[in-house]
């Protein structure tokens, strides 16, 4: 079953300094951290804070191209969870047909944003994050766990690239 899921924010992860694109259940309490590089999370970020780049980044080009061929990003699905590395897909329509594009999913969030499309993940995938934690140092899980449940509001938002 897939959880549609909102992003509260782009923050640097405190332990190992890498970008951390943080999901939030639309409706209610689940989260979900995935860590991105800094290219990714460059797009991200330009299109959470509204700026306008001269000329089209990469997602900008995409996006132009899908409008230009008739179609539609219809939404995008974070669907698996493989040796710690996240998948999505991204559901293109064209002419009433469903075309599913294996993407990642910083590619595709970056993508989703720009054509205010709905973002979904497998309620698996949630429940797999959660248990490779438990397999990570113990300390450093806690560490990381209390900081995502006290993540100010005020804070994010101001990742700086």
């Amino acid at each position: 079953m897939e959880v549609e899921m909102r992003i509260k924010g782009l923050m640097i992860d405190p332990i190992t300094n890498m970008p951390i694109v943080i999901l939030r259940e639309k409706d209610g309490s689940k989260v979900l951290p995935i860590w991105v590089g800094i290219f990714e999370a460059n797009a991200i970020a330009l299109q959470i804070e509204n700026i306008q780049t001269p000329r089209p980044m990469t997602h900008d080009l995409l996006k132009n191209i899908i409008i230009d061929m008739r179609a539609s990003v219809s939404k995008i699905v974070v669907n698996q969870l493989k040796d710690n590395t996240f998948y999505a897909l991204i559901f293109l329509e064209q002419n009433g047909e469903i075309i599913r594009i294996d993407a990642r999913p910083s590619d595709a969030i970056a993508l989703a944003l720009r054509t205010e499309s709905p973002i979904y993940v497998e309620e698996e995938v949630i429940a797999g994050a959660k248990s490779s934690e438990t397999m990570k140092d113990a300390v450093d899980t806690e560490r990381l766990q209390k900081w995502l449940e006290n993540l100010d509001p005020d804070e994010l938002g101001k990742y700086k690239m």
